[in-house]
């Protein structure tokens, strides 16, 4: 496997030059694009069409959250915007991801087009236990991640977005094909205002598809090199788990 197709770079940019530039710049080096909302709300479709245009994957990061009939309208002009793959919270219930899942697959079927993957947002990177207890949410955040990740399989979700904590027992719960998409993904020391992170060769090897990189990458003085770095750090992680 291509190290490359692991990393979704994060284009967390308000403006469409500046998102155009990092595609330029990045679209022989990374699998796809996280394009989301403050991108999406400054500029709209336009920064999807042109990704698709370069031939490069999109992932439509915009969290949808709301009753299923909205939701599920939500997903399927998504989907004719070419998207790869779209994610939805999984805390909007059952019903909600039921439904938006089979009107994905029902408006591809129509217009005859790729469908795209539809992941679940579990608990944001965000959230720590001390932070729910706030909210009024008494679970720990692995117990309540378990739950929901749990419903997303059984909506028929073809994976969740999850923290690297988290990997290996949805791994377990949920299968080998069931897709996880990694946030959270920091080298060093600094980790913004991300409360749980992990490292590329981390997140690897505890099961994760996908790897999302952003700030980490592009403030670094040598992004290309890091890079490299981290393709080594992922074939590594593939060798290990094939023994």
């Amino acid at each position: 496997m291509d190290p490359k197709e692991s990393i979704i770079l994060a284009l967390d940019v308000e403006h469409f030059e500046d998102a155009r530039r990092l595609v330029m710049e990045y679209r022989d080096y990374v699998g796809m694009f996280k394009v989301g909302k403050q991108l999406f709300t400054h500029c709209g479709p336009k920064i999807v069409d042109f990704i698709n245009m370069k031939d490069s994957k999109v992932f439509l990061d915009l969290k949808y959250h709301d009753i299923p009939n909205t939701v599920s309208k939500a997903v399927i002009e998504a989907a004719k915007l070419g998207v790869d793959m779209l994610n939805i919270h999984t805390a909007g219930g059952l019903t909600m991801m039921r439904e938006s899942r089979s009107a994905l697959t029902s408006i591809t079927k129509k217009l005859q087009i790729p469908r795209p993957k539809i992941i679940g947002v579990t608990v944001l990177t965000s959230i720590d236990d001390n932070e729910l207890k706030v909210m009024g949410i008494d679970i720990t955040v692995k117990k309540l991640t378990k739950n929901l990740a749990l419903l997303a399989k059984e909506a028929g979700l073809d994976g969740v977005v999850a923290g690297g904590e988290d990997i290996e027992m949805i791994r377990e719960l949920c299968g080998d094909d069931f897709v996880i998409v990694t946030p959270g993904v920091r080298i060093g020391e600094k980790k913004d205002d991300q409360k749980r992170t992990i490292t590329p060769k981390e997140a690897i090897e505890k099961g994760a598809t996908y790897i999302v990189l952003g700030r980490t990458l592009l403030e670094n003085q040598e992004p290309f090199l890091l890079l490299q770095s981290i393709y080594k750090d992922i074939l590594n992680a593939l060798s290990e788990k094939q023994r």
